[in-house]
């Protein structure tokens, strides 16, 4: 399976920020043994390239490890040296390619998402997601109906099936997913909300 289709599978990418990577290995832990297999490192976390190395040691060889916020071609071949398998971007960018990984980048208005598409991006972050809703995603398939979509940024557990429902092919899920667990708060709350998470995907495409 490629790395994109266990993203996809995955239905959701739990987004590893925090200002250190300190407790990303017990988070990680958690979110695989709850059935996220897509995991992103944000390489705006202080350690963020070391974590990504120990993960890509410590996890299943079945998970997808990206590294986000990826904003040059030094950082994405960093990323790639380290054991990421994607890399994402807030923005479309050039030079990210080329490394042997996928590249999803981000992109919101039509227009955007669209050339992003055009110039190979398998999957494109559609960010804020926030600013908009699960109907753009539905608008946008009308005359884009093989547009690939993950939307990211503010988007609620709650509402994953219906993201998935209107046509996203996978979603992000940062702060509403990982919570305080990221920098050493309950990895409980964290199983129960991964759980969560991972169910709503199961129900979307039921």
């Amino acid at each position: 399976m490629s790395v994109t289709e266990t993203v996809v599978r995955s239905g959701v990418v739990a987004v590893l920020r925090a200002p250190t990577a300190d407790y990303f290995a017990a988070v990680s832990e958690v979110l695989v043994e709850a059935g996220i297999t897509a995991l992103e490192v944000t390489l705006t976390c202080s350690g963020a390239l070391e974590a990504i190395a120990g993960l890509r040691r410590q996890l299943p060889p079945h998970v997808a490890l990206g590294a986000g916020t990826v904003l040059t071609a030094d950082d994405a071949k960093a990323s790639v040296d380290a054991g990421a398998t994607f890399l994402v971007s807030p923005v479309l960018v050039s030079g990210l390619d080329g490394f042997g990984v996928p590249v999803y980048p981000g992109a919101f208005s039509p227009t955007e998402l669209y050339a992003a598409s055009r110039q190979g991006a398998p999957l494109v972050k559609l960010f804020p997601a926030s600013a908009v809703g699960p109907r753009y995603v539905q608008d946008l398939h009308g005359p884009l109906p093989d547009l690939r979509i993950m939307p990211t940024g503010g988007i609620a557990i709650a509402d994953v099936a219906t993201w998935l429902g209107a046509g996203a092919s996978a979603v992000g899920l940062g702060g509403p997913l990982i919570g305080d667990a990221a920098t050493g708060g309950s990895l409980r709350s964290l199983a129960d909300r991964a759980r969560r998470a991972a169910d709503a995907v199961g129900y979307a495409r039921s």
